[in-house]
């Protein structure tokens, strides 16, 4: 069973999208974010938390016992999607991947992401590496 999709399917209805699921150590972990862009609030994950809830006792698709987590992103937030990169441009982000650099977003070319690493310009291709915000934006964004 997709965890990932019945998650996405539990919080869809409260406006909020599925960033990341992880599940090790006793833990299922979500992360979440609003699909209309605004700050997440404890009101928003106390609703996900208890539709997620209701969908896994209902569903039971993880073995054992665990403990739900419910998290909003957080300053170290995964960057994912081409929409991500575009929303925090300006702003640093740790990259992992074929080459690991801390770089600032400049812009995003059709399916590519272009960061500014000291003088350099570096190109990469969404989808061939993994990023987070390496700094968060003095406003919500």
């Amino acid at each position: 069973m997709d965890l990932e999709a019945l998650v996405q399917d539990a919080v869809r209805p409260l406006g909020l999208v599925v960033l990341e699921v992880s599940l090790g150590r006793g833990e299922f972990l979500v992360r979440l974010e609003r699909e209309d862009e605004a700050p997440i609030t404890l009101k928003d994950l106390e609703a996900a938390s208890r539709a997620i809830e209701r969908v896994l006792d209902e569903k039971d698709p993880i073995p054992g016992s665990y403990r739900l987590l419910v998290e909003s992103p957080g300053p170290r937030r995964p960057l994912l999607t081409r929409r991500h990169f575009e929303r925090f441009q300006g702003l640093k982000a740790k990259v992992v991947g074929e080459e690991s650099f801390t770089g600032r977003i400049l812009r995003v070319e059709e399916n590519h992401v272009v960061f500014q690493v000291g003088k350099e310009e570096k190109r990469l291709e969404l989808g061939t590496f993994k990023a987070n915000l390496a700094e968060w934006p003095e406003t919500p964004r």
